[in-house]
């Protein structure tokens, strides 16, 4: 009797893992275009966390925003979401390769942090620079780089 109990337990597991937890939507975004996507809405949530009134001057959502550059609906976006979500590999795959575009934007936005702040050393070695004045550039220089990207994402469209 265990023995039955034992088989009817295995079988049941073994039909029910076979199907898939979501189907694949009618509209399914494609894997590039979704990770684009992912990108795009990973900056702006980034701008906000990093200075919050950069986005104030945006009239509407970012991310209605975001999804009318891809020429996509919101609905379409969260089921596609939801498939990718649901086979856990491929999401996070999908989340490595958002970060690593990140990484390299990141580099190039430092790179030129650097550039700018020798500039600034140059000029400003003969002069003496109060301690307090020099942070307000460096302030400066990492604003501009958060409106370098936005501009980066506005001329993507």
């Amino acid at each position: 009797m265990k023995n039955f109990v034992f088989v009817i337990l295995v079988l049941m597991l073994s039909v029910s893992c076979k199907k898939d937890l979501v189907k694949e939507p009618k509209g399914l975004i494609e894997r590039k275009k979704m990770i684009d996507i992912m990108y795009d809405l990973s900056i702006l949530e980034a701008m906000k966390y990093q200075n919050p009134l950069s986005l104030d001057s945006i009239d509407s959502d970012p991310k209605k925003f975001v999804l009318k550059k891809y020429k996509v609906d919101s609905l379409q976006f969260a089921q596609s979401n939801i498939y990718y979500a649901s086979d856990y590999n491929t999401y996070k795959d999908m989340f490595d390769e958002v970060g690593k575009r990140i990484a390299v934007e990141q580099r190039a936005a430092d790179s030129l942090v650097k550039i700018d702040e020798k500039k600034a050393a140059k000029a400003n070695k003969n002069k003496k620079v109060d301690p307090a004045l020099k942070r307000e550039e460096i302030k400066k220089a990492k604003i501009l780089n958060v409106d370098s990207l936005q501009r980066a994402m506005h001329s993507r469209r």
